[in-house]
């Protein structure tokens, strides 16, 4: 890189936006954690600056953008895992708190980065993270997969809009990340472990160093001429 960066990963105080943080730290950048909860110790434990941000409020996204100060990269990692449900019984509350988060959380902070790196002349990167659910259901997970199906629809009206201002907008799809929450729920060796590992023909789940590598990638001169994409990192869960 010929200079560092300064890059916001939103949803920072967890596995994968730790993962992230630490890999783009790790280049030399300027890293800005961004989450609703818990940033102020993530950020002190990777020694970088964090900002307490709620992607769905409009005013708190301007307020944070405002004490970041100019973002070359985004990463829009924030967003709700937790709440399954069949859609027979799946609350509708739960529903619309998934697509206000998961949805309208990075549209928000899309627009609101983009529009400050065209009024600045930025020629910046935004990553979002999708999921390969937006395209192989799991029963049960239709709420967040349908949100990341959005997403995924959300990268490419960006990246066609925001090509003329030269910035590049691109997801990363993981299948199950190996996050130490996981970890903790599906012990090595345990059947429910077992299960997911037989849907991946690589046989393990990934690692979340492995997501941030993909992000770095997206975000990294090396991939100056890719925008609109949805990378998968599955192991090959989607040829299954």
């Amino acid at each position: 890189m010929t200079s560092a960066r300064t890059v916001l990963v939103t949803g920072g105080a967890g596995g994968i936006g730790r993962a992230i943080a630490a890999a783009f730290t790790a280049l030399g950048d300027t890293v800005v954690l961004a989450d609703v909860h818990g940033v102020e110790e993530a950020a002190a434990t990777l020694g970088v600056r964090g900002v307490t941000v709620d992607i769905t409020d409009e005013d708190s996204i301007a307020r944070a953008l405002d004490e970041v100060g100019p973002v070359d990269v985004l990463v829009n990692n924030a967003g709700i895992l937790s709440v399954h449900g069949k859609l027979l019984d799946l609350p509708a509350a739960d529903m619309l708190r998934i697509l206000q988060t998961n949805v309208h959380g990075t549209f928000l902070v899309t627009q609101q980065v983009a529009r400050r790196m065209v009024d600045a002349g930025v020629r910046g990167v935004v990553v979002n993270l999708s999921s390969i659910g937006g395209r192989q259901p799991t029963p049960g997970m239709g709420g967040y997969e349908s949100s990341k199906a959005a997403v995924d629809a959300l990268t490419r009206w960006a990246a066609i809009e925001l090509a003329e201002h030269g910035i590049r907008v691109n997801a990363v799809a993981p299948g199950p990340v190996l996050t130490p929450m996981l970890a903790a729920g599906l012990p090595e060796g345990s059947p429910a472990r077992l299960a997911w590992e037989g849907r991946i023909p690589l046989r393990r789940l990934a690692a979340v160093e492995q997501v941030a590598a993909a992000v770095v990638f997206l975000a990294g001169d090396t991939a100056a001429h890719i925008t609109g994409t949805s990378l998968p990192v599955d192991g090959g869960q989607l040829l299954t």
